[in-house]
């Protein structure tokens, strides 16, 4: 299974939960006319952002042995102990609905 496909998976799961489920594209991309655009996020944050009932979720999407960098780490830090939203690194659908539905991982 690919990241992208496991992301579709935990899109579906939390959206029959009630949540609102964005993906997130953060980085550089090249244009058509081979011109780069900054996606304007900051390094790091996370691939999939969830709202439910007025609180937010960040969800850092990976396939073993894929391991999250030190800025998506810095990420999920931050929006945890800073700024108290849930946020993790899910390897299964399991793993991002514990993220949402328990606030930890």
């Amino acid at each position: 299974m690919t990241e992208h496909d496991l992301m579709n998976e935990i899109k579906l799961r939390l959206s029959r939960l009630g949540f609102a489920v964005f993906r997130v594209n953060v980085g550089k991309f090249i244009t058509k006319d081979r011109r780069y655009i900054n996606s304007g996020l900051p390094r790091g944050f996370s691939d999939l952002f969830a709202v439910r009932n007025g609180k937010a979720y960040f969800i850092e999407v990976k396939v073993k042995p894929n391991k999250p960098t030190s800025e998506q780490l810095n990420f999920i830090e931050q929006m945890s102990n800073i700024y108290g939203c849930a946020a993790g690194v899910a390897y299964s659908v399991d793993d991002a609905e514990r993220i949402c539905v328990n606030g930890k991982e």
